[in-house]
């Protein structure tokens, strides 16, 4: 079988990655967090820097263990670039979009090519996409695949923004009709760098163009071993993080026609990150205490956060039951609450993260972090010195 799920790993990465974000050099207003549906483009925001990352995942074939390595790394590069940040501190947005090529189960005429999500600041819906996303036999159309996420995608003009796609697979980079040279060059025009990711000998994927079709756009290259296991080190913090988070959950105030929907989203992927193993779900609660996880378009909470909401425009239909029947003073008053047990809960998770980085410091060993999460965290903080992004 081919070792396409590898993509899937690198997939993971990439998403994580995205959440460097890139910079603009002088200050602009404006901090309002996109919101993406899968089957609607985003409207361009020009008052805030943006990072955009394309993740091109082969899912031709069976790779079980690299596609449950991206998914565990996923909330390790969420919380690398939980304090990522621009050069005037500005803090940076994040949209991610998934694609999926090389699967006998898509369509034929779309060149077995498929997204599986348009650009999207949702991290609870990126992590729900990726745990769908299941693998057969195909065609792998590097080329192909990356014209239509340039066509398909909007990518914006502003030349503050961070724009990359991350492609992974182990298939000759050639296949297909359409040459990936001119799919690189129309990336290329508009600003747009493809990193690519091999999944197998460095020098393999050198001779089948993988890293050709890397430094036609200033990207990197990388290749990867799928088949590393990672080991997880339990600390004594891992438990009363876990409790913590049930906690945090309990703060959320779901609203509208998304809310109940996404209140089951959010639980379920709590349960599919538990399901990997113990840690993984730890590394998730320590993402959802970041700034990073916002869900204004469905918590009244995070909503209220934002300068343009106003509570009073919600209709009563809308609202959880607990509020129903409220006055508008009384609502707002039951949200002032959760939104200070949230920070409580949130400062809780962060210290007790400070505490078990350091214990995992302490005791590493050398499997102890996956080389997807290294090799893409390297390129994208190389790519993003470029837009003036620092760590603190």
């Amino acid at each position: 079988m081919k070792k396409h799920r590898k993509i899937l790993t690198t997939s993971f990465l990439c998403l994580s990655l995205t959440m460097g974000y890139s910079c603009e050099l002088k200050p602009k207003n404006g901090n309002a967090t996109i919101i993406a549906q899968a089957v609607a483009p985003i409207a361009e925001n020009t008052k805030s820097n943006t990072v955009k990352i394309a993740l091109l995942l082969d899912t031709s074939n069976s790779m079980d263990g690299l596609i449950n390595q991206a998914k565990s790394q996923l909330w390790d590069i969420v919380n690398e670039f939980t304090h990522a940040k621009c050069g005037n501190d500005g803090r940076p947005e994040l949209q991610i979009a998934i694609y999926q090529y090389g699967n006998d189960d898509l369509s034929s005429r779309e060149g077995y090519i498929q997204q599986v999500l348009n650009f999207s600041s949702d991290l609870d819906e990126i992590s729900e996409k990726l745990f769908s996303l299941r693998t057969n036999g195909g065609e792998e159309y590097c080329g192909e695949v990356i014209q239509t996420s340039l066509r398909q995608l909007e990518w914006g003009k502003n030349p503050d923004n961070l724009k990359m796609i991350f492609i992974a697979g182990n298939e000759p980079f050639t296949q297909g009709k359409l040459n990936y040279k001119d799919a690189a060059s129309n990336a290329k025009e508009k600003d747009i760098i493809i990193n690519t990711i091999y999944c197998g000998n460095y020098q393999q994927g050198v001779q089948s163009d993988w890293k050709s079709g890397a430094l036609l756009t200033g990207g990197e290259y990388m290749a990867i071993d799928h088949n590393r296991e990672i080991v997880h080190i339990k600390t004594p913090y891992d438990d009363v993080i876990l409790k913590l988070n049930t906690k945090l959950n309990g703060t959320y105030i779901s609203y509208g026609a998304l809310g109940i929907s996404k209140m089951e989203m959010q639980t379920s992927q709590d349960n599919n990150a538990m399901e990997l193993e113990e840690a993984v779900a730890v590394k998730r609660a320590v993402s959802k205490s970041s700034r990073l996880y916002n869900n204004k378009n469905w918590d009244l909470v995070d909503a209220y956060e934002d300068k343009d909401f106003d509570v009073n425009g919600i209709k009563e239909s809308e609202l959880p039951e607990v509020l129903q029947g409220k006055s508008k003073k009384e609502i707002a008053s039951y949200i002032e609450s959760k939104k200070i047990e949230r920070k409580k809960i949130q400062k809780e998770i962060q210290d007790l993260h400070a505490k078990r980085e350091t214990y995992i410091v302490t005791n590493a060993k050398d499997n102890s972090s996956g080389e997807l999460e290294n090799a893409m965290l390297r390129a994208i903080k190389k790519q993003a010195k470029v837009k003036n992004y620092n760590w603190e």
